[in-house]
């Protein structure tokens, strides 16, 4: 692209931001539809569920801040592999990541839409959202959801805001994430105080007939809302500082989330029962606010508008954090050449990863065309399957490089990387046996995503080596490599 060159962005994130990214990305619109699937499968016991879930995850999180103060390279897990993998190892990996992040991102904005729309509703703005129309385009005459176009303009907000500025995009993420926390906590607080919460029963622990072997199945569909922290690594050249204040910011942001989740499903259960939560579904959150929250307040009207503001500001910072993530793998693997040299340039005038941007936006708007909890599913595949290839990488470079510099070295090596393997592996047979079962689209689109990188990166290999074949032999003394 004109304009642009290939260097590396400019460290414009502070600790705050990046602990921010993590968080946004986390305490996303899974905490508020969660919640009720897992209550719906494990009882009371889905209070075991998340904190067993930030367990696991902690593992795989000790592993990503190592490697990260280690490697201080954009692109996350896709910068660790492709140094210490070969290379179609490493073009897998961040293939499946970039899709995994996009597919997300789509899931999010269309997550946005109709929480959107049911805030302006509670102002008597408009109808219920399910009562609105098509809206017919006046140029071409086609009929959209409503929903659909709310969809695209928050991802080509976001985008812009992303194409010109990693810093306001940054910033933008922490004012949002902070004020959807506090909603959180305003939350939890009135939960706690309630009579209802006051007379919670959580006995029996476990459901009827399954026992205790229902919180295995329940982790592996919610293990996606732990899925977060690792977008920060992504970012680890625009960050100040980052040997130290990434594995700072992974830590911060998941021990917070971690607090957060446990807090407000033990209100949850606490004040409307499993059994209530898991019929309210994926409103459950709004159900036990509505029904302990008093009304009348100023400006929010009742605990389910909170709610509702929550999960707006929960979807626009999910979403903002996986515009962040998505581009950046990409940005990673067009700087190594493992994709177009364009999208590993940066803009002369907004020092951003522009095109790389904009190619993220292009797959996460047709993405939105995949069924809705077949991408979702797909999206925990990869994510699970990168968390492996982390761990291992995290022991390959330990083996390898003993000697290299580590400002942050895990605790109980190698206790914690082959915990992390053998724990994701667990939670990824569980869910491919769940979708064998249920969902076999989604395992066969993430095979065709897999074999669609395969040629893909057959295809770019095979563009490379022609300039070095239509090149004339000479004897003469070779011109001396490129830097990297």
């Amino acid at each position: 692209m004109s304009g642009s060159k290939t260097r590396s962005p400019e460290a414009e994130l502070g600790l705050l931001d990046a602990t921010m990214i993590g968080m946004g990305a986390m305490i996303g619109a899974g905490i508020f539809v969660l919640t009720g699937l897992a209550a719906e499968i494990a009882g009371p016991a889905a209070i075991v569920v998340f904190a067993l879930n930030g367990v696991v995850t902690a593992f795989t999180g000790l592993s990503y801040a190592e490697l990260a103060s280690s490697i201080p390279k954009s692109g996350g897990g896709y910068a660790f592999v492709r140094e210490i993998f070969d290379d179609l190892s490493s073009f897998i990996m961040g293939w499946m990541l970039w899709f995994a992040y996009m597919i997300a991102g789509a899931l999010y904005a269309l997550g946005f839409a109709p929480n959107f729309l049911e805030l302006l509703h509670v102002y008597g703005a408009v109808a219920p959202p399910d009562e609105i129309g098509a809206v017919v385009l006046p140029v071409v005459g086609a009929e959209l959801s409503p929903g659909f176009l709310l969809a695209f303009v928050a991802v080509f907000g976001l985008v812009a805001l992303n194409a010109v500025s990693t810093a306001a995009s940054g910033k933008a993420e922490t004012v949002f994430t902070i004020i959807k926390v506090s909603i959180l906590v305003v939350f939890v607080a009135f939960g706690l105080a309630s009579p209802m919460f006051s007379g919670a029963e959580f006995q029996p622990l476990f459901p009827a007939g399954s026992g205790a072997g229902a919180v295995l199945p329940a982790m592996g569909l919610t293990f996606i809302a732990f899925e977060g922290y690792d977008l920060i690594t992504t970012v680890t050249e625009e960050v100040e500082n980052p040997r130290e204040n990434i594995p700072k910011a992974i830590f911060v942001s998941l021990a917070v989330t971690v607090v957060v989740y446990l807090a407000v499903v033990t209100v949850a259960v606490g004040t409307l029962g499993a059994e209530g939560l898991a019929e309210a579904g994926e409103a459950g959150i709004a159900t036990a606010a509505t029904s302990f929250m008093p009304t009348g307040l100023p400006i929010i009207q009742n605990g389910g508008a909170l709610v509702v503001f929550g999960a707006v500001f929960s979807t626009l910072t999910a979403l903002n954090a996986v515009v962040i993530a998505s581009s950046r793998v990409v940005f990673s693997m067009g700087r190594e050449g493992q994709l177009l040299p364009s999208f590993g340039q940066i803009h002369h005038r907004y020092g951003t990863p522009f095109v790389a941007i904009l190619a993220s936006a292009v797959v996460m708007l047709g993405s939105v065309a995949l069924p809705t909890q077949s991408a979702g599913n797909m999206s925990s595949l990869f994510f699970l399957l990168s968390f492996v290839i982390v761990n291992v990488a995290a022991i390959r470079l330990r083996r390898e490089r003993p000697n290299m510099h580590r400002p942050y070295e895990m605790p109980f090596y190698p206790a914690p990387p082959l915990i992390g393997i053998a724990l994701n592996l667990v939670l990824t047979g569980v869910l491919v046996e769940y979708l064998l079962r249920t969902d076999p689209l989604a395992l066969a689109l993430s095979a065709a995503w897999i074999l669609l990188g395969g040629a893909a990166y057959l295809a770019l290999n095979r563009l490379r080596a022609e300039p070095d074949a239509d090149s004339p032999a000479t004897d003469a003394t070779p011109a001396p490599e490129a830097e990297d």
